[in-house]
């Protein structure tokens, strides 16, 4: 299938060039008719969905995302999105000023001030460990989280795709390493599921949890929460419905279920709706799409790279890669008017952000993109990028 066909199957404005699925996704036209179908099947008798028949579409909701992600369906709860689970999981262990909570200074915004709120009101203590960019290695990574490991450390929280550096960490080993130390792990895959495999069983993570909006292309507010059967009698419920000491016709048997899945009247059906986007990616050849996506990001961050002259962020190797891509940006770019004016003036749809001092430009592409968006956002820097940008 031809990136044009691709490109029909969006409803984006065909005049925007959208160089930003990172942030919010972007849904294809089938995925949303199934969507729209679960809408109206509730409409038609809500007292029959939401009451008696509920309990098999998340089960079956449950059984395919499992299959797509090799975890036990039991073990998976559907949840609006990743910051929900974060705060599930902050809010259900017991901190206290003896413990500390390890993350990294690549985390998204809101978990980082997730994991703040609740080490603040618990007295724990909260540290972002420095990865310097670039990274030459995996074990780099590993080894340089493990500088701020301590007899203290409870819980190790980190990216499995980071989301402002567009960074691949090495999940499996560091949730390796912290199982043999009895320090629990909470990874966070917002970026992940659709963007490049995961393997719940083979991460071994104590928790993970996933947004199927984003680069699984679900419709929005469909996320799932993982949590390992050895920990999932730490989980307290976020909101108290009637999951809590459920009764015979609530239970689904699993109190980590029961505890997550019953929130009171939501509409469901984005979470119906994940087994069509990942039957959409499986007719569509998506590994190939993903594939070809992640060649044209790269070109795109070596192409920037070349016009600023800033040292690449990717210096490793890896079997997958990412369909996103940060570059650094001239210290004296004001990232905010550089966002605005290339959407203003060019319109280009793409995040300027500043991380850790340091300015950057995050390409995100998709099956709908095409080499000829690059030359237009290549072709609008540089008539915004100053001639006395080389200051690195």
């Amino acid at each position: 299938m031809s990136q044009k066909n691709l490109k029909e199957h969006f409803l984006l404005d065909p005049e925007i060039i959208f160089l930003n699925h990172g942030s919010f996704g972007a849904t294809p036209k089938p995925v949303l008719e199934t969507y729209h179908d679960w809408q109206q099947r509730l409409e038609e008798n809500p007292v029959k969905f939401l009451d008696r028949d509920i309990k098999l579409y998340f089960r079956n909701a449950r059984e395919a995302l499992g299959e797509y992600l090799n975890a036990d369906p039991d073990n998976l709860v559907y949840i609006p999105n990743v910051t929900y689970a974060v705060n599930a999981i902050a809010g259900s262990l017991r901190l206290g000023p003896e413990d500390e909570i390890l993350a990294t200074d690549h985390e998204y915004g809101a978990c980082d001030k997730t994991w703040t709120y609740h080490s603040q009101r618990s007295g724990a203590k909260y540290i972002r460990q420095p990865i310097p960019l670039p990274i030459t290695s995996q074990e780099e990574i590993l080894e340089c989280m493990w500088l701020s490991v301590t007899s203290r450390t409870k819980l190790i929280f980190m990216s499995h795709i980071t989301s402002p550096t567009a960074q691949i960490f090495p999940v499996k080993s560091i949730c390796e390493r912290a199982r043999e130390n009895g320090i629990l792990t909470m990874v966070d895959g917002a970026h992940a599921p659709g963007q490049i495999p995961v393997d719940l069983m083979d991460l071994n993570a104590d928790f993970y949890s996933g947004n199927c909006h984003k680069w699984l292309m679900a419709p929005n507010g469909s996320a799932f929460l993982y949590a390992h059967p050895d920990a999932q009698y730490l989980i307290k419920p976020l909101i108290i419905s009637w999951g809590w000491h459920a009764d015979q016709h609530f239970t689904t048997g699993s109190v980590f279920l029961d505890y997550l899945q019953w929130l009171g009247t939501t509409d469901p059906s984005a979470y119906f709706s994940v087994p069509a986007a990942i039957e959409f990616q499986k007719q569509n050849d998506w590994w190939k799409v993903q594939k070809n996506c992640h060649a044209l990001a790269r070109q795109a961050a070596e192409r920037i790279n070349t016009l600023t002259g800033a040292p690449s962020l990717y210096q490793v190797a890896e079997p997958f890669k990412q369909q996103m891509a940060s570059a650094l940006l001239p210290q004296n770019v004001d990232v905010r008017s550089l966002q605005a004016h290339l959407y203003h003036q060019y319109r280009i749809e793409i995040p300027c952000l500043d991380w850790g001092g340091q300015k950057l430009i995050r390409i995100s592409v998709q099956g709908y993109n095409n080499p000829e968006d690059i030359d237009v956002l290549l072709n609008a820097m540089k008539d915004i990028i100053p001639e006395d940008h080389n200051r690195w």
